[in-house]
């Protein structure tokens, strides 16, 4: 399991959650889905995309207009790990596994602030998205040598929150 929470330089987190937001849509757009797959937060699991938005926004107390309005944790499963929750749970179930196991991600996240008042994740405002796969970007060596290109489907599984 390979966890990780993006660098503050590449995450053009300082104004609007607009841009992440819509990114993080790309599946339910590219697929045109039937069931899209909705944003979630340990509390609820069915929140639209103007929801998240519209929180992360207005969190802003306390914050200069230089400070991080927002940080990207990225819980990705290896091949092998989602290979073995599908096949204990299924395709459904290894969703709802992963689902879990991000709000356990942010129970630690929340622990390490090492705060008053922040105890677990529902002490934080955050959202998360499951995604099915991942795609090649203009930083992937397959796209530099022309073997694929930039927003081709990369193989296997590709399951992450």
């Amino acid at each position: 399991m390979f966890i990780n929470i993006t660098d503050s330089k590449e995450a053009a987190n300082k104004g609007s959650s607009a841009g992440l937001v819509h990114y993080l849509e790309k599946e339910n757009r590219i697929d045109n889905k039937q069931q899209p797959e909705y944003w979630f937060n340990g509390q609820q699991i069915r929140i639209e995309p103007y929801e998240v938005m519209r929180t992360i926004d207005n969190n802003i107390a306390k914050l200069g207009k230089d400070d991080a309005k927002f940080f990207l944790v990225n819980v990705s499963p290896s091949q092998k790990e989602i290979a073995f929750l599908k096949e204990q749970y299924g395709e459904e179930g290894a969703k709802e596994q992963m689902k879990g196991f991000a709000v356990r991600v942010m129970d630690a996240y929340a622990q390490n602030f090492k705060k008053d008042g922040i105890h677990s994740h529902e002490d934080l405002v955050w959202f998360a998205k499951l995604e099915n796969h991942r795609y090649y970007s203009h930083k992937d060596p397959e796209v530099k040598q022309g073997l694929k290109k930039r927003g081709d489907r990369k193989d296997g599984n590709q399951m992450h929150v």
